[in-house]
């Protein structure tokens, strides 16, 4: 496992600040560990910490009518979290909650203060990264008002493609798909109409199922070279 300077210097928070200072924000970050299911940040909350993940992943979450859960975001190593209490001095607006065994490094919101002042580098790259985060926001409402649920997991698929697939020869790979509840949460539907869809999907070509991973075929448009008149996707 990389040392706590080694993971900073991958994190889009600390992009382009100085090395010196990153060895000192390592040296007072503290690093806890919870359980797979086991909830890191709950709503409502205070917030006076900003987490950073040093292995595992998280899920961001709501819960909403009959305790139906609604994932925003899905986190992984690198990625960081809790930092919009630290601006706004407001409660949690989320849970969240661990999706295995993870550890994240914690910085107080007085360490976080203080490293702003010593690099405001650090507040420009936060603020960019909240306004990525407004902006994908703003494309999953606008997803569940304009796409079928057939479009709704394929855009889920690619999304995830762009974040955490690899190339391969015969399209790009997922390694770590989530499972189909979470996906199912992630675009407002249910787990089974999930399960049909990509069933279908496979069928068609257009996705091969690989155990915990998933491929995106070249069939599907938008996946590497796709066909100049590709085939049409199962809609529902």
């Amino acid at each position: 496992m990389p040392s706590h300077s080694e993971l900073l210097q991958k994190v889009s928070l600390f992009q382009n600040v100085d090395p010196e200072e990153l060895e000192r924000i390592a040296s007072i970050l503290v690093e806890k560990q919870f359980s797979k299911d086991a909830p890191i940040v709950q709503q409502d909350q205070p917030g006076d910490a900003l987490f950073i993940i040093q292995s595992g992943r998280v899920k961001v979450v709501i819960y909403g009518d009959n305790n139906r859960e609604v994932i925003l975001n899905l986190l992984k190593e690198g990625e960081f979290f809790g930092e919009m209490s630290l601006f706004d001095e407001r409660p949690r607006s989320a849970y969240v909650i661990a999706s295995e065994d993870t550890k994240v490094l914690m910085m107080t919101r007085a360490q976080f203060e203080e490293h702003i002042q010593h690099s405001p580098r650090s507040a420009i790259n936060v603020i960019k990264e909240m306004s990525r985060r407004l902006r994908r926001a703003d494309e999953i409402i606008g997803n569940l008002a304009t796409l079928d649920v057939s479009q709704r997991v394929v855009h889920i698929m690619k999304d995830l493609a762009e974040k955490d697939g690899e190339e391969v020869a015969d399209g790009i790979l997922i390694k770590e798909r989530p499972t189909q509840q979470d996906i199912a949460s992630m675009i407002g539907t249910s787990r089974e109409t999930v399960s049909r869809v990509l069933s279908e999907l496979q069928r068609g070509g257009f996705v091969e199922m690989r155990g915990r991973q998933i491929l995106l075929t070249r069939k599907l448009p938008g996946i590497g070279l796709a066909p100049a008149e590709p085939e049409s996707i199962p809609s529902s």
